[in-house]
């Protein structure tokens, strides 16, 4: 009926039994934040991993979707299409960006949401693709089914954000966009990391 304990927001958490059209996801960082938080594998709690560098600000709710993981099939995804070099897939939840109309004040929570693009992000030669959502019941939101549909100005936002997230100075910058998406493919490539996840569990012996 109930826990007794915390649910990793990785493992712990189902994503749905509508996915990939709708998912759970686990926010890690809202727009306001000044510091870039993500979850702790090994104990499922938020820590902080950087401030944000300079001016860059999250664009929108930004987490995970559970129970899926950046592998070899993620990687493989972004080799059929990719000009860049691919070694693998970022070993990490698949990220995914909610749109909203509502402030929502905080990280560390749940929702619901639903897919509708997204686009293939090469950080250091390793696939990390970020999905593109829209909050489920947003009033404003719910009427984009595919990132064709949204303003122009809000997918350069998501694509300048990521392009410098990680920037440095004197340094070169380590991210490239391989190409964008729609709504069939961001399905794909949930299928694809739930997949991935599923092998981790087998190779690590921890498979039901």
């Amino acid at each position: 009926m109930f826990r007794t304990n915390k649910a990793h927001p990785w493992h712990g958490i189902e994503i749905g039994t509508s996915a990939p059209a709708e998912v759970t996801v686990f926010i890690e960082i809202v727009p306001r934040d000044t510091v870039k938080y993500e979850v702790d594998k090994e104990t499922g709690y938020l820590k902080i991993d950087r401030p944000q560098q300079y001016s860059n600000v999250v664009p929108a709710n930004y987490g995970f979707i559970p129970r899926t993981y950046c592998g070899d099939g993620i990687a493989a995804l972004a080799r059929e299409k990719a000009s860049q070099t691919i070694s693998k897939g970022d070993h990490d939840p698949l990220d995914i960006l909610v749109l909203s109309e509502h402030h929502i004040p905080r990280g560390d929570i749940i929702l619901k949401a639903r897919p509708i693009g997204g686009f293939c992000l090469i950080d250091g030669g390793e696939a990390d693709d970020k999905i593109i959502a829209v909050l489920k019941g947003d009033k404003v939101f719910e009427q984009y089914t595919d990132v064709s549909q949204l303003p122009k100005g809000i997918l350069e936002r998501f694509k300048h954000y990521f392009l410098t997230y990680k920037s440095l100075p004197d340094e070169p910058n380590r991210c490239e966009i391989a190409f964008s998406y729609g709504r069939p493919e961001s399905y794909n490539v949930i299928r694809t990391a739930i997949a991935d996840y599923e092998n981790l569990l087998e190779g690590s012996g921890n498979s039901k």
